[in-house]
Parts: structure tokens; C-alpha cells; sequence
């Protein structure tokens, strides 16, 4: 038979001798992208009392969820402005071309979008 109490707002399973707290995850549909996931490996590893306070106070999910949107946006504004600066070569003409100045731009985008949003 398992008892239930709650001590100062967390409730607690009592499993034998010991109490047990009862946490659960808040059920998400969204999952965290790539961004979400780099800032998450980076929070744990450099700042590591930021990441305990957003785990213990439920807003790791909330804040990777900003920071996978935030991210995404600026990705789009950085690619529309390199994209204006170097055109891209006929799709139609040579797609491998094509292919590979976007792949190299994306990058570039990315490299930027990581150092001002995900390693802040």
C-alpha cells in the first residue's frame, strides 16, 4: 500500500522507509528541435545552477521551446540576408551547385544564429 503526503507543496510517495517524490512531466505535443537540444547540452555543461533552476522550477521545456523559435527566426532573417548578398545559381542550371551554396549559406547562418542565441 502506498501513502500519499504533500510537505511544503511537493507531494510524496512513501515507498518502504523512504519518501519518494512524486514528479511528473507536463505533457507536451511540441518536441525540442536541434536548437532546443544544443541549448540545452550547453546550459547543462557551462552554467550548470541555471539548469538546475529551470529543471526544479518546471521551465527547461518552456525556455528550450523559446529558444527552438527564437532560433529558427533568426536562422530565417540571417539566410534572407545572405541570400541577398550571394545569389544563388540556377536550380534548373546545375543543382549540385545549387545545392551546395545554400548548404554553404545555411551554415553561415547557423554559425551566427549559435553564438548570439543558443551560447548567450
Amino acid at each position: 500500500m502506498e501513502n500519499k503526503m504533500n510537505i511544503n507543496g511537493i507531494n510524496y510517495v512513501l515507498a518502504g522507509d523512504y519518501c519518494i517524490p512524486d514528479l511528473k512531466l507536463p505533457d507536451e505535443e511540441r518536441s525540442i528541435g536541434k536548437y532546443g537540444r544544443m541549448r540545452r547540452a550547453f546550459i547543462q555543461e557551462h552554467n550548470p545552477i541555471l539548469f538546475d533552476d529551470l529543471v526544479l522550477t518546471e521551465q527547461l521545456f518552456p525556455h528550450l521551446y523559446e529558444v527552438q523559435e527564437i532560433a529558427e527566426k533568426r536562422v530565417a532573417v540571417i539566410m534572407a540576408g545572405l541570400l541577398e548578398k550571394n545569389p544563388v545559381p540556377e536550380k534548373e542550371m546545375d543543382a549540385m551547385a545549387w545545392t551546395g551554396h545554400m548548404n554553404m549559406l545555411k551554415e553561415m547562418a547557423e554559425e551566427v544564429m549559435v553564438r548570439e542565441v543558443i551560447y548567450k
